[in-house]
């Protein structure tokens, strides 16, 4: 079970790095006024923690989950 939650955080990941490499658009010279404008506030730094906060929140929320899973699959196997 361990396996395919690797399997599918590196998927998520992968998956992220390909979008990102989408995002970036190097024929218009256009900038974000709203990017440029929290970068400097610095708010856009509160963003990405914010955001880093909850993703790390829901992988340990997953992996917790699967712990009691895995434990109550046991327990059902042994009686």
């Amino acid at each position: 079970m361990h396996k395919k939650i690797y399997q599918l955080l590196l998927a998520i990941i992968g998956s992220i790095g390909t979008l990102t490499t989408w995002a970036q658009d190097s024929t218009s010279n256009s900038k974000v006024a709203m990017a440029d404008a929290m970068r400097s506030n610095g708010k856009i730094y509160v963003v990405i923690a914010v955001l880093l906060i909850i993703l790390f929140g829901l992988f340990l929320y997953v992996i917790r989950l699967d712990k009691k899973i895995s434990r109550l699959e046991k327990e059902n196997k042994d009686s």
